[in-house]
C-alpha cells in the first residue's frame, strides 16, 4: 500500500485554492511501485509502468497509400500527359517479383509494398487507359506522392509510448501494430469507498421516512473504475465516532486510498473529522471552490484519506478536482488539467472574488454558429437532475465576479472530468 507520513499534507493557512490543492497532491503523494504484465485485450485504462519501444518500424516497409499506378520519379510526365505500359500488378500482402523498368507503370493497391525502384503512385481516379491498354498519366505529380515510407509513423527503436501514460483505445491499436501482446502496467489502485450518515440507506433496503437512498457511493465507485481503480464498496458508516474510526483504520491497512462522502463539515453531527483525527492526521481543507468547499484530506496509517461533501453535485465536482489528481499521482500518471472550451454565456451570474465556481450548463447552437451555454434553471448542490440534464460545467476563475449574456466563458464537458 502507498505509505505517507502523518504530516505530509499539513496545512494551516487560509482557504486553499483549487490549484494549490492539486499542486500539493501532485508534489507529495508517492506513486505505487508494484507492476504486472497485462494482456493487450485487458490493457484499456491501465497505466504504463515502462516505455513501449518499437521493435520494428511503422510501417515496416514502404507501401502505397492509394489504389493506383506506381512509377519511377525519373519518368514522371512534366508538361503533358503520357501513356505507360502496365508491366505488373502488386496486391496488398504480396511482393513485386521484379523491379520496375524505365518507362513502365505497375498496377498497385493500398498497403501493397512498392516495387523496387518505384517511388511515386498515381491515384486511379486521376488516370485513364487508352485503346491499347496503356495507362495515361497526367503531368504535375510530385516525386514521392501517395507513398508511405518505412518508419514514417514510428521509427524502429523509438519510444512510442512513455511510462505513466493511461492507455486509451488508440494507444492499444499502436501497441498491437507493433506486434506486442502484453504491456507492463502499474498495478491497479485499491480504493475503499464509504458513505457516512444516519440519513442514508442502500438501494434495495428499507428506507425510513426521514432517510434517503445513497447515491454517492455508487457514483464515486463508477468514477473510480473509469480511472482504472479496483474499488471495494464498504457500505455506509453511521454517525458514531468510535465505529467510524475503527472502520477507517481497518480500511487503511488494506487500501491505497480511502474515500468517503458526507460528514466532513463542522456541524456537531459531522463525526468524520474527529474519527480521522483519533486514528491519524487530518487537515480540513476549506477549499475555495463552489460547489464543494467542505473537503477533508489526511493520513491514516500512511494511507491517504479524502472526505468529500455529502451533496452529490459537490461530491462530483470535488472528485474531479481532488480525487482524480490524487489517483493520477498515486498511479504515476502525468497530471493534465482539463482545458475549457470557449463558449458564449446565455445566462447572468454573480460570484465572490477569490473562489472558483462551476456552473452546470447545457449547450445549444447560437447565432453565427457559436455554441452557447445555458445555465440549469435551479440552484442546489443536491440536485442530481442538474448533472443528468446538463452537458458539463462552466468554469469561473477566482478573478471573475460576474458573467453577462454574450460573454465568452470556459466550458468543460463531463467526459473530460472523468
Amino acid at each position: 500500500m502507498a505509505q505517507l507520513s502523518d504530516d505530509c499534507f499539513a496545512f494551516g493557512g487560509p482557504m486553499m485554492s483549487v490549484d494549490e490543492a492539486v499542486a500539493t497532491i501532485a508534489a507529495r503523494v508517492s506513486a505505487v511501485t508494484e507492476t504486472e504484465w497485462v494482456d493487450l485485450a485487458e490493457a484499456d485504462g491501465r497505466v504504463l509502468a515502462s516505455d513501449v519501444r518499437a521493435p520494428l518500424a511503422l510501417p515496416p516497409f514502404t507501401n502505397s497509400a492509394v489504389d493506383g499506378y506506381a512509377v519511377r520519379s525519373a519518368d514522371l510526365p512534366r508538361e503533358t500527359e503520357q501513356a505507360f505500359p502496365v508491366s505488373g500488378r502488386v496486391q496488398a500482402g504480396s511482393l513485386s517479383s521484379t523491379a520496375i523498368a524505365p518507362g513502365e507503370a505497375i498496377r498497385i493497391f493500398t498497403g501493397a509494398p512498392m516495387p523496387v525502384d518505384a517511388d511515386t503512385v498515381f491515384m486511379q481516379e486521376d488516370v485513364r487507359t487508352d485503346e491499347t491498354g496503356k495507362v495515361v498519366l497526367p503531368p504535375g505529380l510530385k516525386t514521392g506522392a501517395n507513398v508511405r515510407p518505412a518508419g514514417e509513423d514510428i521509427p524502429e527503436g523509438h519510444s512510442a509510448l512513455l511510462a505513466g501514460r493511461q492507455l486509451r483505445p488508440q494507444d492499444i491499436a499502436l501497441i498491437a501494430a507493433l506486434g506486442l501482446t502484453r504491456i507492463r502496467a502499474k498495478r491497479r489502485l485499491h480504493v475503499a469507498v464509504f458513505s457516512t450518515g444516519n440519513e442514508v440507506v442502500s438501494p434495495g433496503t428499507p428506507r425510513g421516512a426521514a432517510q434517503l437512498f445513497d447515491s454517492n457511493r455508487f457514483m464515486l465507485t463508477a468514477m473510480l473504475k473509469r480511472l482504472g481503480c479496483e474499488v471495494r464498496d464498504l457500505g455506509i458508516l453511521r454517525d458514531d465516532r468510535t465505529s467510524l474510526a475503527l472502520a477507517l483504520m481497518d480500511a487503511a491497512a488494506h487500501h491505497d486510498l480511502i474515500l468517503t462522502s458526507g460528514g466532513v463539515s463542522t456541524g456537531e453531527e459531522d463525526h468524520v473529522k474527529a474519527a480521522v483525527e483519533s486514528v491519524g492526521t487530518l487537515v480540513l481543507w476549506r477549499m475555495a471552490i463552489k460547489p464543494g468547499r467542505p473537503v477533508a484530506m489526511g493520513i491514516i496509517g500512511g494511507t491517504p484519506f479524502i472526505g468529500l461533501p455529502g451533496n452529490p453535485v459537490a461530491s462530483f465536482v470535488t472528485f474531479a478536482y481532488v480525487v482524480r489528481p490524487t489517483v493520477l499521482a498515486l498511479t504515476g500518471t502525468a497530471q493534465r488539467r482539463p482545458v475549457p472550451m470557449p463558449v458564449r454565456a446565455a445566462f447572468s451570474y454573480a460570484k465572490k472574488i477569490g473562489r472558483r465556481e462551476y456552473v452546470r450548463v447545457s449547450l445549444r447552437e447560437g447565432g453565427e454558429g457559436i455554441l452557447e451555454a445555458v445555465k440549469f434553471p435551479r440552484e442546489g448542490a443536491g440536485l442530481l437532475s442538474s448533472l443528468v440534464d446538463t452537458d458539463g460545467l462552466v468554469e469561473l476563475g477566482e478573478e471573475v465576479a460576474t458573467v453577462k449574456p454574450g460573454q465568452m466563458v470556459g466550458f468543460l464537458d463531463y467526459s473530460v472530468l472523468l
